[in-house]
């Protein structure tokens, strides 16, 4: 079941044409700067975007930054809610379910298509950029990379942290998909399903900035996803980073389990 899932989610044109609409920005940006030659003053933009013109190698680093906020998560609700939903529009569901297939089984060859996609998309998003940096823009400096904290890191001591740093937004789109998996399980519209994930990501994001919900910030979904830039000061700062991960899994662990719960109990008439 898995097999054949992830087998018709690698076959749909929509993921490729997904992922291609993910690297559009990170791409004109990439030949904006490389064009002008003029990045943003440090600290403002995206992560690492103002150091990408003297080294190239970091421009992985500076896409992620650029379409996590927005454009990623947006792309998971849509694979997300279609999960569910979209079989059961599409009058699927029900003949899926008569094999027999057991309804968890068929959750979880869902939920492996989703997270395979969610590691597909940051993977091609990374290695596309990573071209772009060494085609477009500055080479990568041999003494290393500087840190944020003003220090020298080694080639292997980047490449071990921007792996870790890879993981952390895989990790926190596992949050979008669970939401998003939940609310495919609740109604028999994809569309539905897609903007109620999108309207929680942009409550989450409003909130962030509203000083009356500062008590709610540590448990926000939003709250942390930037927080993988702490792994390239020196030394690490692990405090965010630990309380990022500790979210994204709580919530993976509430809304899967909110799903698994729904569907198990839900009637399937479509």
């Amino acid at each position: 079941m898995i097999r054949v899932e992830l087998q018709n989610m690698l076959r749909r044109p929509r993921t490729w044409v997904t992922i291609a609409a993910l690297n559009a920005l990170p791409t004109i940006v990439a030949i904006l700067l490389a064009v002008t030659d003029l990045g943003p003053r440090p600290g403002t933009g995206p992560p690492f975007l103002s150091a990408v013109l003297t080294d190239g190698t970091l421009f992985p680093l500076a896409a992620l930054g650029i379409v996590l906020p927005l454009f990623l998560p947006v792309a998971v609700a849509v694979v997300g809610g279609d999960a569910i939903a979209g079989e059961a529009q599409a009058g699927t569901l029900r003949y899926l379910l008569v094999r027999p297939v057991a309804r968890g089984r068929l959750l979880v060859a869902k939920l492996a298509s989703i997270v395979t996609f969610v590691v597909l998309a940051v993977l091609v998003v990374a290695l596309v950029a990573y071209v772009e940096g060494r085609l477009l823009l500055g080479d990568a400096p041999l003494t290393g990379v500087t840190s944020i904290s003003g220090t020298t890191l080694t080639q292997t001591q980047m490449f071990e942290r921007s792996v870790l740093a890879f993981g952390y937004v895989v990790l926190a789109m596992l949050g979008v998909a669970g939401i998003a998996l939940f609310l495919s399980t609740m109604t028999d519209s994809a569309v539905a399903a897609a903007l109620g994930t999108i309207g929680f990501l942009v409550a989450s994001t409003v909130l962030l900035g509203l000083d009356a919900a500062d008590a709610l910030r540590p448990y926000l979904l939003t709250r942390y996803w930037l927080a993988f830039v702490d792994l390239f000061r020196d030394p690490i700062r692990w405090r965010d980073v630990i309380n990022g991960v500790l979210a994204q899994l709580a919530y993976v662990l509430v809304f899967l389990s909110a799903a698994w719960a729904n569907f198990a109990t839900k009637d399937i008439n479509s």
